[in-house]
């Protein structure tokens, strides 16, 4: 979903900006933007570097239990 937000921002920047420094620069902070997206996707989604198919682990109802006892005011 990032990507096709980067990418909309990129066409309405091409469509809207008529300084070619400017869109320059803009389109340079975008791919930028992109690619640390890029990068850093793998690291967000497995953060311990093994995906949890690799491991085998599943999922078990007592693990979904908060840790904190909340309490609203």
């Amino acid at each position: 979903m990032a990507m096709v937000g980067y990418v909309v921002l990129a066409a309405m920047s091409l469509a809207t900006l008529s300084d070619t420094r400017i869109r320059a620069a803009t389109l340079l902070i975008l791919a930028l933007c992109a690619f640390k997206t890029w990068v850093r996707r793998k690291d967000v989604m497995h953060p311990d570097g093994e995906s949890h198919t690799e491991q085998g682990c599943e999922l078990k109802a007592e693990d979904s239990r908060p840790t904190a006892d909340f309490r609203p005011m």
